[in-house]
């Protein structure tokens, strides 16, 4: 297959992809997640006018002439409503969150009162509705509040329990196999032998996955064979992946088997290389209603591939809208030469300048480098044959820490 663009391999990765059907979440698992339909309040809030203070319930028109005294005839608090009516000269102790008895229509608050058994003088006029929450000022039983689509916060969750929603209906997580090839790999802790590499990209895009509210299953490091290849994929399709993602074998080696084992288990490729650096064997498919990215085996690869790929796919299928990560403009730091036929994103830091950010890209860029990839705050977006740019002219980039 011939190179295609970053924005050509995006959009056919996205293009292949839908958000996943409706479950009902308990409002504690809801945080980040995606509602596949609007959310109307089942209940009025608050369901009745209600005190405001602590103070007095009382009838504006006796207060014209204040100081007053009134008849205490009851008390009110949150939860344990006033049956009787408050008449002409009368008044009722309430408390925060009591519901206003009929007959009055104003709280007074207990600072500009003095209480002398069961009377009460009011030293100061008041005005209707002063110090009360009418009926419904939050909301209304039957109104939407919240729209199909919406990514809940954690103050939405707040707004649906006050809606009396003790479910949501939320698009499905996306469920995230993975797994690594290459006979090379050995587990942190592991003292490596000749020509051994402690595995690391698994715990990253794991994490990557997570921050973005897919369930993962790292199915571990497999060997560099093809039969055992074709059996992680087939364990992956067994688990209900929605995404299968690899890790190393997706070049043109005689060790690199995820190609011919994706072909084996009859997938179909949308792509097989892209124009880009670090990246460029990246590929992706479909086996069945699976989702496959074949990313690279070096760190810094595999990391910004599932970086720009994975991350808009799990946002995707989760019934999200802001799928790709946006970039922002800031001012080189240094002199760059001209680039060639692919994109270039690289690692660099950010500091504050007299008119905006400042981009430095580390000097060396090397694939396999992850300190300075962990060290980087943005990726410096070079495009295809970009000409020559000096230190203070404006570039793109897009950041890492969201």
């Amino acid at each position: 297959m011939a190179l295609i663009s970053v924005a050509e391999a995006l959009q056919r990765v996205l293009a292949l992809a839908a958000p996943l059907p409706a479950e009902e979440t308990p409002l504690g698992d809801a945080t980040g997640r995606v509602l596949a339909f609007g959310l109307k309040a089942l209940r009025t809030q608050p369901p009745a006018d209600v005190s405001a203070m602590d103070g007095y319930a009382v009838r504006a028109a006796d207060l014209t002439q204040a100081p007053v005294r009134l008849k205490v005839i009851g008390e009110v608090a949150a939860g344990r409503p006033f049956a009787a009516t408050v008449g002409p000269g009368e008044a009722a102790r309430i408390f925060t969150g009591g519901v206003v008895p009929h007959g009055a229509d104003a709280v007074v608050i207990q600072e500009v009162t003095t209480r002398d058994g069961d009377c009460v003088e009011v030293q100061k006029p008041t005005s209707k509705g002063r110090n009360v929450r009418p009926q419904g000022l939050d909301f209304r039983a039957g109104e939407t509040l919240f729209a199909k689509g919406h990514r809940l916060t954690a103050r939405d969750l707040q707004l649906a329990a006050g809606m009396n929603h003790p479910l949501l209906p939320v698009h499905r997580r996306p469920k995230v196999a993975l797994f690594a090839t290459g006979d090379e790999l050995v587990p942190p802790g592991t003292e490596p032998g000749p020509g051994q590499i402690v595995y690391s990209n698994g715990f990253a895009l794991a994490a990557l996955a997570h921050e973005e509210g897919a369930a993962v299953t790292d199915l571990g490091v497999v060997g560099d064979k093809l039969e055992a290849t074709i059996a992680a994929i087939r364990d992956a399709r067994e688990l209900g992946a929605d995404i299968l993602v690899t890790t190393g074998g997706a070049s043109v080696g005689e060790y690199d088997f995820v190609n011919r084992a994706f072909a084996a288990e009859g997938a179909a490729l949308s792509f097989w290389k892209i124009a880009m650096r670090p990246g460029r064997p990246l590929m992706h498919g479909r086996l069945g209603a699976m989702h496959m990215l074949g990313l690279p085996g070096n760190p810094v690869s595999s990391y910004v591939c599932a970086f720009l790929f994975l991350v808009p796919l799990i946002r995707r299928l989760s019934g999200r809208d802001d799928l790709a990560m946006p970039t922002e403009t800031a001012a080189l730091g240094v002199d760059l030469p001209a680039n060639d036929e692919r994109a270039d994103y690289l690692r660099a830091k950010l500091s504050d300048g007299p008119n905006g950010p400042v981009v430095t890209p580390f000097p060396t860029q090397d694939s396999s480098m992850m300190a300075p990839l962990a060290q980087a705050d943005c990726l410096l977006i070079r495009e295809p044959h970009a000409p020559a740019a000096k230190a203070g002219s404006r570039c793109a980039i897009v950041r890492l820490a969201r």
